[in-house]
């Protein structure tokens, strides 16, 4: 019985009813589909087209868990206790410090979820389907039960679908039923209901892939509904951390122990020395807070995700997030030549008449060139359509444009076709029959050899006088430079054949010129390059087009050199594993390759220790995309296999593109170890600082409240707005980063011990100064602090440049962050109503200005340890 949107109930088993029987269940029809408003309803009804996203909590189970930590947790007992012991005021003063934290935890790994969700949003699959009749494109979210979709090679299924209709259609179940074989489909019925998933050959399932042939079907389930949603119901897997995560998360508990063990020396030396147990034990317990980089993770997927968003407003689309920290260790990039490299377009380059070469027409064609324009444009099955654009094959409207439009309109209506020899590939030419005055005008248009053949020895001896070189070899020099050459000529007759015929009428032809055309470079490719090369990264074309069109372009690039080896297709088949070896660094082009080739050549590129990126638009590109460190995906031309099987798709289709990708995750992975450097510096400063105070016979140089103030106002804004740190100079001009290597290598891991220590250092002197001169030293210790990681995070802005070369302005957010940090800190030390809260003493203008001088330092020492670096370099 029909419901009008399918069963509420126990859903039929789809496979054991005819095609006729499913659509009368779902109340569709086979040829129109369904009616736009009943698609909008049943959307509302049954909910978006989406597998519920895994490990995505809602935001209140996100708030909670920013409270939930243990350190927190041990911290909010110990205020507790506290309160009730002591001060009420410490109590809630570290309470609403541990809530502000909580707040701005929740606000970032929240903004990082609404960040990853949109990726998912703009890497949604898209899906064609059948509504009142006329095919529309829709996004996979939309496809409710009932539509009617088309479905072709390249396809990934958008939902479970019923076939209807099929011709030689085969689809890849493998992430289904494990099956590694392409299934054929058809829309017959079968009669067991049991029938495994495998054998339903009446069904297409979400997910799976179509290798080949097209078919109509209707949705029979959606969403969570699908056989794929109920494996994901089953999962409920989180998505799993990036290679980066994961080395911090492991790094950030080897250092939890440590700095956990430092706290609980602490709390005994300063029981030890005299100090409260229990303001001891708040102490220690605070400094673990501050010091354990738990938020580490968070920051990284956060940095990768706005990262990634940015990416996508440059036309590049991440689909696996461990690809944005991947891109700067891309050493190999192999490319495919049409519409990546080039415009995927063909054009009219190059005409030869007699001695005259040209670019272009002249307009108005005279002479000789008035006879080469009347054959480009007549002998041609190009038209233009109804919007004014340029319709048929490629090589014939790329002819057709560069004949004046005013030309083609007029010679078409004074010699209207009469007849016609169409093309033929064992021809290789074609010929058309006009009216021309009382007579009749036959083009001729074909490739080189073809035309000559069929030309008078007077016009061949003709053309060979009037430049010096036979028309042959003028071809033949074309086609060396990378050009596609065709060659015309015609024949005055008295009237057109009854019955054309090749071998009667193709024949005594008079030539009349050459037009060499090419697939033209993009305008950036070059350039980018270029960019490729100075950054380390060797670009390799990868083509089906003739080793000389391949040879000419990789020329015109800067790919290749003249003389370059070009490897064909069938050069690759024949060579041994080992031989390629030794040869695959070297190797600059591949043409007349297959894209099964593409996997063997991205599998030896690995084996000599490179990083590669591969680019693919085919169903059979997705085994070298999947075997490539990152599959880059066609955006235009792609197919939903491809996509599936890539890291990241051009939206634009267009190399530059991929250099643009590659100089943002260097830019983004530097600003990620900006941020490591800046936050593992501070709490080694922090640790430092209180750590070495009792050694040295100097009293508990912070209390709690100052180690989670210090902790909120340093950690938060400023630690954030290097996220937006604007490339290093020079980010493409230094080599590739190892995949594998630590993010606290060059030198990182060596800042942070000697500048925690200097910080720790200056803290300790300010303390020790201010004692003697009987100066308020707690508040001023808690000032030179903050004021110090202040300076810090503006000297660390670049890795070598010095502040002053980069200007102040150059990162507003960060500028701005500082700015309201170092007014937060002078609020809780001038505004009276706050001093009882945070236990400081207005300074005075001698003690405030030691404090500025003091915290001038730390920079300082940065901006020396750059200098010297970038002499050492420049050394070298």
């Amino acid at each position: 019985m029909a419901t009008g949107d399918g069963p509420q109930n126990r859903e039929p088993a789809w496979h054991t009813l005819g095609s006729d029987a499913v659509v009368a269940q779902f109340a569709s029809d086979a040829t129109s589909g369904l009616s736009h408003g009943e698609a909008s309803r049943r959307l509302e009804r049954h909910g978006a087209n989406l597998l519920a996203a895994s490990g995505v909590r809602p935001w209140p189970a996100m708030l909670a868990a920013q409270f939930t930590d243990f350190m927190i947790l041990v911290l909010v007992a110990a205020a507790v206790v506290a309160g009730i012991v002591g001060e009420p005021q410490d109590a809630i003063a570290i309470l609403v410090i541990v809530v502000l934290n909580g707040v701005i935890g929740f606000a970032q790994e929240y903004r990082a979820e609404k960040a990853m969700a949109a990726l998912r949003r703009m890497a949604a699959h898209k899906a064609r389907v059948v509504r009142e009749g006329e095919i529309h494109v829709i996004e996979a979210i939309d496809l409710v039960p009932g539509d009617l979709v088309c479905l072709e090679a390249g396809d990934v299924v958008p939902g479970d679908i019923r076939l209807v209709e099929a011709v030689r259609l085969q689809a890849e179940e493998a992430a289904l039923t494990g099956e590694s074989v392409p299934v054929e489909k058809g829309p017959a019925a079968l009669a067991d209901a049991a029938a495994p998933l495998g054998d339903r050959a009446g069904m297409v399932w979400k997910g799976t892939l179509i290798t080949r042939g097209r078919a109509r079907g209707i949705v029979v389930a959606t969403g969570m509904r699908t056989e794929l949603g109920r494996i994901a119901a089953l999962l409920g897997a989180g998505a799993g951390r990036t290679p980066l995560q994961q080395r911090l998360a492991q790094f950030g508990s080897r250092l939890a122990v440590a700095v956990l063990a430092l706290c609980a020396m602490l709390f005994v030396v300063g029981w030890l020395h005299g100090e409260p147990p229990l303001t001891m034990f708040l102490t220690a317990v605070s400094l673990a807070v501050a010091a354990i980089p738990e938020a580490l993770p968070a920051v990284v997927t956060i940095s990768l995700a706005l990262g990634a968003a940015r990416l996508a407003r440059r036309n590049s689309l991440i689909r696996r997030l461990p690809a944005v920290e991947a891109l700067g260790s891309v050493t190999f990039i192999c490319t495919d030549k049409t519409g990546t490299l080039t415009e995927n377009r063909m054009q009219v380059c190059t005409l030869v008449v007699g001695s005259e070469v040209r670019a272009a027409l002249p307009d108005p064609p005279a002479g000789v060139w008035h006879d080469l324009g009347l054959v480009m444009a007549l002998c041609n099955d190009a038209r233009v359509d109804a919007t004014g654009t340029l319709a048929g094959d490629p090589t014939e409207t790329a002819l057709l444009a560069a004949v004046p439009a005013p030309c083609r309109a007029g010679w078409a209506h004074a010699h209207p076709r009469l007849a016609e020899i169409p093309f033929d590939a064992g021809r290789a030419r074609m010929s058309t029959f006009h009216r021309d005055g009382d007579g009749v005008l036959m083009l001729v248009k074909g490739a080189p050899e073809s035309v000559l053949s069929r030309c008078t020895p007077a016009s061949i001896a003709a053309a060979t006088a009037a430049c010096g070189a036979t028309p042959d070899s003028r071809a033949a020099g074309l086609a060396a430079a990378g050009e596609r050459v065709l060659a015309f000529a015609l024949r005055r007759l008295g009237s057109a054949p009854e019955h054309p015929d090749p071998d009667i009428d193709e024949r005594v032809l008079e030539f009349v010129g050459f037009a060499g055309l090419m697939d033209p470079p993009r305008p950036a490719a070059a350039g980018a390059v270029a960019a490729c090369r100075e950054a380390g990264i060797t670009p390799v074309m990868i083509t089906g087009d003739h080793p000389a069109t391949a040879l000419a372009i990789a020329m015109r690039l800067g790919i290749a050199e003249p003389g370059a080896l070009v490897l064909t297709g069938r050069e690759l088949g024949r060579l041994p594993d080992a031989e390629f070896a030794a040869e695959v660094k070297r190797v600059r082009i591949y043409a007349r390759t297959s894209p099964e080739q593409k996997i063997r050549i991205v599998r030896a590129l690995q084996d000599a220790g490179e990083f590669v990126a591969m680019t693919g638009d085919g169903v059979n590109d997705a085994p070298a995309l999947r075997q490539a460190d990152i599959g880059v995906a066609m955006g235009r031309t792609g197919t939903d296999v491809a996509r599936e099987a890539s890291a990241m798709t051009l939206l634009d289709d267009n190399f530059a593109t991929i250099v643009a990708a590659v100089r943002e995750g260097r830019r983004i992975f530097d600003n990620i170890r900006k941020f490591v450097r800046y936050t593992m510096t501070s709490n080694s400063g922090e640790i430092w600082t209180l750590f070495l105070a009792p050694f040295l016979g100097l009293p508990i140089p912070l209390l709690p409240i100052h180690i989670l103030w210090i902790n909120l106002v340093t950690d938060g804004l400023p630690g954030l707005a290097l996220a937006v740190e604007p490339a290093e100079q020079g980010v493409m001009r230094r080599p590739p980063r190892p995949p594998a290597e630590s993010i606290f290598a060059r030198g990182l891991w060596q800042h942070v011990v000697w500048v925690g220590m200097l910080m720790g250092g200056v803290s300790l002197v300010t303390q020790a100064l201010a004692l003697r001169m009987d100066w308020h030293w707690q508040t001023m210790v808690f000032t030179v602090l903050t004021f110090s990681q202040m300076g810090h995070v503006l000297a660390i802005r670049s890795e070598r440049d010095s502040l002053f070369r980069l200007g102040l302005l150059s990162n507003g957010p960060l500028l701005l962050a500082v700015a309201i940090t170092f007014l937060l800190q002078l609020a809780v030390v001038y505004v009276p109503v706050l001093q009882p809260v945070f236990h400081t003493a207005p300074l005075s203008a001698a003690e405030f200005a030691v404090c500025l001088a003091l915290s001038v330092v730390v920079f300082a020492a940065v901006e020396v340890e750059k200098l010297v670096a970038r002499r050492r370099h420049d050394v070298r």
